[in-house]
């Protein structure tokens, strides 16, 4: 199951879920990853690049064999790769957190990607037959995928407060003034009286 997206306002937010979707857990995990944290239109526009070829996705975690590439310079990395398949996946979701925003009547040019979660799901057995009698495993690691997409709030500036500065005291320096003090303002009586 994929795990609880966490809401702050359900009023300024959309999600959008797909259950065992038919797509590499680890590639799903790198492309949602790439797209956390942009604005809705732009990650759409970005994973449209990434079917073209003109821009990639970079490998952060799962990059064991990753060839590397030059798109992957904008991200700081080496590693990347196209998921094809993945991309169409997480787009899919994307077009349903809009169309989710819509009927919500959010505004969706200031829907930010929010929360990504990848998870893995059921795992696909088969066999496939191989040569002088063998047969090896034919595993397919789907995946759970849920986006959730939140209203981004403008900063408003707070009114200035007219407070009166506090001086900064140190409670060793005051404690030693009031001792001074204390000790002054005492009379002390000698032992043995005056003579």
């Amino acid at each position: 199951m994929v795990k609880r997206i966490t809401k702050t306002n359900s009023k300024k937010s959309c999600v959008a879920r797909a259950y065992d979707a038919k797509a590499h857990f680890k590639n799903t995990y790198e492309t949602a990853k790439a797209i956390k944290g942009m604005l809705l239109h732009k990650a759409e526009s970005y994973l449209n690049q990434v079917i073209d070829h003109e821009r990639c996705v970079p490998f952060t975690r799962y990059d064991g064999a990753t060839g590397r590439t030059g798109q992957a310079q904008e991200f700081g990395l080496t590693h990347g790769r196209w998921p094809v398949k993945s991309v169409r996946i997480v787009l899919g979701l994307l077009q349903n957190a809009r169309s989710n925003a819509e009927v919500k009547k959010l505004n969706v040019d200031k829907l930010v990607v929010k929360q990504v979660n990848v998870d893995q799901g059921y795992v696909g057995r088969r066999r496939t037959y191989r040569a002088h009698g063998r047969i090896n495993a034919y595993l397919s690691h789907n995946c759970h995928v849920a986006i959730r997409c939140e209203e981004r709030e403008e900063n408003v500036k707070t009114a200035p407060k007219n407070e009166k500065k506090s001086v900064q005291s140190f409670p060793k320096r005051t404690i030693r003034k009031q001792l001074a003090t204390a000790f002054r303002k005492q009379k002390f009586v000698e032992v043995g009286g005056k003579k």
